[in-house]
């Protein structure tokens, strides 16, 4: 009975099943497209979302990375937008005279800069201050509409001027403090010292050769603004902070202060173009003095002619003229072949060279080597350097140092010139008996003739003495150099006895004679040279060289006159500014007199 019914049941069921597939079809007949579109829907969602996922993983990951691997270069990038890092030299270190008196020195001055993007009236900005900083309305409104968030509109201001910005307190234009270089003695020594540029950096003279030891290391400071360029939260650190070291010079500046003044005079006196003198000391080299006139004021060096800069005694040649006829003599004497009262005849005063005639001042007849130093005969020179030779004298010039460099710690000096002598024709080697067709600089000259004042050695002249640290411990002091031995003490003793004759009252350089003091000198004129290579008729070099006492020489002194025009001798033009500058020089240094002055001819 219990089977019955569940197979009835069963069977009810199967038939049910039946009819109901068997009946139309109750819904729309694209019910099977709807359903297959929304399974690919939500499997292309299903997709989307994988790929999203992958996505902020992606970018999950990035950041984490960034984060922990990245984090001092993010740090670096973000500052960049809001910290601004401003550069400023060190202070500069002092250049010192030898007596520790400041030549240069740094001070705190004030310069004026703006946030263009702060400036909200340009134009009237503009118009207030030009008249206070003494600028083009113009010039200042061009800075100011520049596309940057800092700009200079003027450097090194008086304080005057920086009080006057300030009280105008205009947004956006600011003063600040930065290290500026002051020349306290205006032009004295000024083409030695040299000057710096608006950013302090040395452009001449020891300014620039001793520029990386003056000039320290940078300061650089450190200040956060926001996007319009406002300081919003100011800082004091700085990455490093330090002062330049200081040199002390071997120059003087009492001594710098006679020389310039009495070069002055001269050229006054003259009507000279220029002149300028060196004060050394024979035994060390030492510069105790390199004068110019006329000078510049370095403070304002930018209102001077580019030529007055210059350090003429060092970067500039010329003939030297009879001066030469010093080393000459020397040259005899160190030869053997002669010696102070051997004999010369001097034709009279007209001897030829093939087609040319070398012509003295006076005729003279016989001379002794001694007496043709003394009153500068040129055919008596031409005559001692065929008894030498080419080659000797060739050789004993070179000894001396022309034609090279004295190395002095200076820019730009000149090398000089002197031709080979297998080079020289008779008339060359005539000339250069007598300073011609040999150029030489005043630093070149005065070396070499220390040579003869020291006992024979050549020394290396220099102006610095001293490298300080900023808190003034001696860093680096120079000692005397020696270069070579140019000529025997002998020679040496010999060549000065005869150049005392110079200045004896018959000497062609009696006017740089001491009442006091013993004097060893020679004078010199030389024609000066065109841009054509020929010589100018009216135009010469005057110049005296010597050194005193004659016994010991303390001082060396060398004086140039360039162009005078009332009277050209030697002897008469710079012969008494050595007198005048050897007499204050020996009185300063407290040098005793020579009573024994006496000459014998």
């Amino acid at each position: 009975m219990k089977n019955n019914d569940h197979n009835r049941s069963h069977s009810s069921q199967a038939d049910q099943i039946n009819r109901f597939f068997e009946q139309p079809n109750q819904y729309p007949s694209n019910y099977t497209g709807v359903y297959v579109h929304l399974h690919h829907m939500k499997r292309r969602i299903r997709w989307i979302g994988l790929l999203f996922g992958l996505c902020f993983l992606a970018i999950f990951v990035k950041a984490l990375y960034i984060q922990i691997y990245k984090n001092e270069w993010l740090s670096l990038e973000a500052s960049k937008q809001y910290i601004e890092y401003t550069r400023s030299p060190a202070k500069r270190g002092i250049i010192y005279d030898r007596q520790m008196h400041g030549m240069a020195v740094t001070i705190d001055s004030q310069s004026v800069f703006a946030h263009p993007l702060q400036v909200e009236n340009k134009h009237e900005a503009a118009q207030q201050i030009s008249s206070i900083l003494k600028m083009s309305k113009n010039k200042i409104r061009k800075k100011l509409t520049v596309d940057k968030r800092f700009v200079w509109i003027k450097r090194l201001i008086g304080p005057n001027q920086a009080r006057e910005i300030k009280k105008k307190n205009i947004p956006g234009i600011h003063v600040r403090s930065e290290p500026g270089r002051v020349y306290p003695n205006k032009s004295l020594a000024s083409q030695v010292i040299g000057f710096t540029g608006i950013d302090g950096n040395g452009l001449e003279g020891l300014e620039y050769y001793y520029n990386s030891t003056l000039a320290g290391k940078q300061f650089i400071s450190k200040t956060k603004r926001d996007a319009y360029g406002r300081e919003f939260l100011p800082t004091d650190e700085s990455v490093h902070k330090n002062v330049g070291q200081h040199i002390v010079l071997t120059i003087d500046q009492k001594i710098q202060y006679f020389c310039e003044t009495i070069l002055k005079d001269t050229v006054s006196q003259y009507e000279a173009k220029a002149a300028y003198a060196i004060v050394m000391k024979p035994d060390t080299g030492e510069i105790l003095s390199l004068a110019h006139y006329p000078t510049f004021n370095p403070n304002i060096f930018n209102t001077f002619e580019p030529s007055r800069w210059r350090n003429k005694a060092v970067t500039d040649t010329f003939e030297p003229g009879s001066t030469m006829k010093i080393f000459l003599a020397a040259a005899a004497i160190e030869s053997n072949k002669c010696d102070a009262n051997s004999i010369f005849f001097c034709e009279n005063g007209a001897y030829s060279i093939g087609s040319k005639t070398i012509h003295d001042s006076h005729p003279y007849g016989w001379l002794s080597l001694q007496q043709i130093i003394k009153h500068s005969s040129n055919v008596g020179a031409v005559k001692i350097g065929e008894l030498l030779g080419a080659k000797y004298m060739y050789k004993i010039l070179k000894s001396f140092g022309f034609a090279n460099k004295t190395d002095i710690d200076c820019p730009a000096e000149a090398t000089g010139s002197l031709m080979p002598y297998d080079m020289w024709t008779p008339l060359d080697q005539g000339a250069i008996c007598f300073g011609h067709g040999i150029s030489v600089s005043a630093i070149q000259l005065l070396t070499a003739a220390c040579a003869i004042a020291n006992g024979g050695v050549l020394m290396k002249p220099f102006l610095v003495k001293k490298i300080l640290s900023s808190d003034g411990q001696i860093i680096h002091e120079k000692q005397p150099q020696i270069v070579r031995r140019a000529i025997s003490q002998s020679t040496a003793s010999q060549t000065r006895k005869i150049m005392q004759t110079v200045v004896s009252p018959e000497g062609t350089g009696f006017k740089a004679a001491l009442d006091s003091y013993s004097v060893c000198g020679k004078t010199g004129t030389s024609r000066k040279l065109k841009s054509d290579g020929t010589y100018a008729r009216s135009l010469y070099f005057s110049s005296f060289l010597g050194f005193v006492p004659a016994k010991k020489p303390e001082i060396a002194v060398l004086i140039v006159v360039d162009e005078p025009e009332k009277g050209y001798y030697g002897g008469h033009v710079a012969a008494p500014a050595f007198k005048r500058i050897a007499y204050k020089t020996l009185q300063y240094l407290s040098i005793q007199g020579d009573p024994n002055n006496s000459i014998n001819d």
